[in-house]
């Protein structure tokens, strides 16, 4: 019996008495949640967490889950810029002693960050049944990212020093001591608890990173020496800073020198580190293209610039997947993901499902158009093996032949405002074709206006075009994209377009598609990258160049 699969009796005894997990949501990525904190996450009545991971954790929980909220904001902790937290103690028992399944998730690991151990004697003293999922703790997951190893092939003693709590006595042992030293500490006390390490009896030019929003894409480390940190933090102009409460990890020793980062800084070094990149796309649309772009180190920001909507007259649509299921049709092309979405749900409004394309060959323009087909358990018989366009189907697609065709009739779902290229080619190859509005498309609402801003103010460092009315809608939404906003376009078309609205293309993709799109401009990042540091400059952000833009030491 697996440790964490309770059986039939004690989930019982769960249901009376409540469970927790005590959960270990790592340092920050969402991507270094483990599979038992997802599963245990999926099952939880109640969501306890802390508020530097709710938004971590909440997309692994069921959307009915409550999540009591931590954080305390009064005048007192606004002032201060530290927001109080309540009890959580308190709030877990109340919740498992009503029966609830109780996931409570701290940041890093319950073990090693926080004060999770007395929660669990509370649940211990009450007889409510717990467990702990381990996490990645902030101390070694911090570094790890910064690309600075705790131990080498020789080994090293390495120690985990608080510098809120530790003692004079710590501070000594450490200070004496030639290992590794993992401080936790904030931005405004880091050069604090180096000056401890001198007094202990380090050489003040011992190296130290120090890392900021570690395993975000908000990450930002300093290379510096236990005697020179205060100097480095004020000259990138992060100290004094409002931000000074900030958390950060301090790696002390030999591993953590400049030389050996600049090889070993993975993170940091991504093609599009930290880079704000609008996606203007339906939300449906936008999601595998933001985790490729997350991939690459992006902050891709979804801003739909079209909404979808089904047609104003449905009897057409209505009549041709009834003459689907009656044989009416040889073939059935899907142009986008959106015609594809419109006939599934047609299906399903009937009772109907994959079966109903029994006998029918099913074209696809697209590698995502194929695989909604696919993920809709049909698989298509032809997708264009050049350009993935009108164009680059009509050229595989095979004329009409009354020998080896029975039928002659081709159903096409597609948007109202679909070109005529592919239903006259279609036609010129001897088939007939019903030309069925399958929905419309209608210019989405304004974002809210801080994008507004952040869009025409210089706030973003790229925006993806994949057609030309994703430019079109979103000038006329939200403005003009500001001028130092890289631009990166589909295809020629969609690039002619921007130009038509006065914007610089910067970066064209090879090939039709989002994920080619993302790619190059994932090189275009990279190429701009090795060029400033070939030069010897720091590595800014495109949003960083803007008037009065602020330009921050990365490295």
């Amino acid at each position: 019996m697996s440790p964490t699969s309770p059986t039939n009796n004690a989930s019982s005894t769960f249901s009376a008495h409540g469970h927790v997990t005590f959960l270990g949501a790592g340092p920050g990525d969402p991507g270094l949640l483990t599979l038992r904190a997802v599963e245990a996450l999926a099952g939880a009545d109640v969501l306890i967490a802390e508020p530097d991971v709710l938004d971590v954790v909440r997309s692994h929980a069921r959307a009915n889950v409550s999540t009591p909220e931590l954080t305390v904001v009064d005048d007192a902790s606004t002032a201060a810029g530290i927001p109080v937290l309540r009890d959580a103690a308190n709030l877990v028992m109340e919740a498992a002693r009503g029966g609830k399944r109780v996931v409570r998730a701290v940041t890093g690991d319950p073990g090693l960050d926080g004060n999770a151990g007395q929660e669990m004697l509370a649940c211990a003293a009450e007889g409510i049944p717990f467990e702990v999922v381990p996490g990645v703790a902030t101390a070694v997951g911090v570094p790890a990212y910064a690309g600075v190893p705790l131990r080498d092939a020789q080994g090293a003693d390495v120690r985990f020093v608080d510098a809120r709590t530790a003692s004079e006595r710590c501070w000594t042992e450490v200070g004496a001591s030639d290992g590794t030293v993992v401080v936790s500490a904030t931005l405004e006390t880091v050069a604090a608890a180096a000056g401890e390490l001198v007094a202990a009896g380090r050489k003040p030019d011992t190296p130290l990173t120090v890392t900021v929003a570690g395993t975000t894409t908000r990450q930002r480390t300093w290379t510096a020496t236990l005697g020179t940190i205060a100097q480095t933090l004020k000259q990138a102009k992060v100290l004094p800073s409002p931000d000074g409460h900030q958390s950060v990890i301090a790696v002390v020793g030999e591993r953590s020198a400049a030389a050996q980062r600049d090889q070993l800084a993975w993170f940091e070094s991504k093609p599009l580190f930290g880079w704000k990149v609008l996606v203007p796309r339906t939300k449906e649309q936008a999601a595998s293209l933001s985790d490729q772009l997350r991939s690459y180190g992006a902050v891709p920001h979804e801003v739909p610039t079209i909404a979808v909507e089904p047609p104003r007259t449905p009897q057409q649509m209505e009549r041709a997947v009834k003459g689907l299921v009656t044989g009416r049709y040889e073939w059935i092309a899907f142009t986008s993901v959106n015609a594809v979405k419109a006939v599934r749900e047609k299906f399903e409004e009937y009772g109907l499902d994959a079966r109903a394309f029994a006998g029918i060959k099913v074209a696809a323009v697209g590698e995502q158009t194929a695989a909604s087909l696919v993920d809709f358990g049909v698989k298509p018989d032809l997708v264009p093996s050049g350009e993935q366009s009108a164009a680059g189907l009509l050229e595989d697609w095979p004329p009409y032949d009354p020998v080896f065709d029975p039928i002659d009739r081709v159903f096409l779902p597609r948007a109202d405002i679909a070109t005529e290229t592919l239903v006259a080619g279609l036609i010129e190859l001897g088939w007939e074709v019903d030309d069925v509005t399958a929905y419309r498309t209608v210019r989405a609402s304004p974002p809210p206006a801080d994008t507004r801003e952040a869009i025409k103010g210089g706030g973003f460092d790229a925006v993806l075009f994949t057609s030309s009315s994703t430019v079109r809608n979103l000038v006329g939404i939200a403005g003009k994209p500001h001028n130092v906003t890289v631009i990166a376009c589909i295809g020629p078309a969609t690039a002619k377009t921007a130009e038509e609205h006065g914007l610089r293309v910067d970066v064209l993709s090879p090939e039709p598609s989002v994920h080619k799109l993302a790619e190059a401009l994932a090189e275009f990042g990279a190429r701009r990258r090795d060029a400033a540091v070939e030069a010897g400059e720091h590595v800014t952000r495109p949003s960083e160049r803007r008037p009065g833009g602020r330009r921050r030491r990365t490295t």
